[in-house]
């Protein structure tokens, strides 16, 4: 199967063993299997204008710890190893030299360094952008930084530059925000009759379970909440990496255009809301300086 078919989606794991390549000196973006790597440390040096965060979305909620980070993020990229290993057997994996990875690598790589304004942890994250050939319209972003965009979202929807960094940015905001992570204790919590005063106490069942969530990771479907956090996080995040906020406007309103169509993997666990597009137009406004600034390079 040539990399422009359908690539085979999976819900299994196999052991992964850490690359050399994580060895590698920090700031290296590799060509390898057009995988990219950035360390995020000292990054928050780099932010472009206003340090505080503009948009408002409050705090992360505290039953997010109930699931440990560390422990989440290696069920993740145990998953994220597996989908690229059958991705390149069918010849589905886009080579480093394609002309939209390499368009997303330069995305990844002004964005990166604005992520420590919403998340600390992410400056040890190993970040990774990945291109899969395939008709669905999708793309994520993984616990830990593992980013995939499928050709599909890309093509259909026939989408600039600033919009693809409004989908990147949107996609990261989940995982800054760590909102799989929130999902899998809320759910865990629930199935196995556990109370939270309990597990604040001491993690018990839900220590050894988030090990094996690494599957569910990509079936997860956010929160309304969530959805509107992701939006302006990520537009923030776009903005700040001077890519035109307005972008997310335009997106969106593409997405709903498209969302009376079949196949649309995006929509089905981001689906499109009537305020969807004029919250992100009532907070452009606020992050238009970023914007400004990150333009003229301050």
């Amino acid at each position: 199967m040539c990399w422009l078919c359908d690539a085979k989606q999976t819900t299994s794991s196999l052991p992964v063993t850490d690359a050399a390549a994580d060895d590698r000196p920090q700031h290296l973006w590799s060509s390898r299997r057009g995988f990219l790597r950035a360390a995020a440390a000292g990054a928050a040096s780099t932010v472009a204008g206003t340090a505080m965060a503009q948009v408002d979305v409050g705090k992360s909620s505290a039953i997010r710890k109930l699931v440990p980070a560390e422990t989440l993020e290696r069920a993740a990229l145990q998953q994220y190893r597996q989908m690229l290993q059958e991705a390149e057997a069918q010849k589905a994996l886009a080579p480093a030299n394609h002309p939209q990875l390499k368009m997303l690598h330069g995305i990844a790589r002004q964005l990166v360094p604005q992520t420590t304004v919403w998340n600390d942890r992410s400056r040890s994250w190993k970040w990774e952008v990945n291109l899969i050939g395939s008709s669905q319209m999708n793309a994520f972003c993984m616990p830990g930084g593992k980013i995939v965009f499928y050709t599909g979202i890309l093509d259909k929807l026939k989408l600039s530059e600033d919009e693809a960094a409004m989908i990147m940015g949107h996609e990261m905001a989940h995982a800054l925000r760590e909102h799989s992570r929130e999902r899998l204790a809320k759910s865990q919590a629930t199935s196995i009759g556990l109370s939270l005063g309990a597990q604040l106490l001491g993690l018990g069942d839900l220590g050894n379970v988030a090990a094996d969530l690494g599957t569910k990771l990509l079936s997860l479907k956010f929160s309304r909440d969530d959805e509107t956090e992701a939006d302006l996080v990520g537009l923030e995040l776009a903005a700040r990496a001077a890519y035109e906020p307005q972008a997310s406007v335009t997106l969106w309103q593409k997405m709903t255009a498209a969302s009376g169509g079949g196949g649309l993997g995006f929509l089905s666990t981001h689906p499109t809301g009537p305020n969807r597009v004029s919250e992100l137009q009532a907070n452009v406004p606020k992050v238009q300086h970023l914007f400004e600034q990150a333009r003229r390079g301050g």
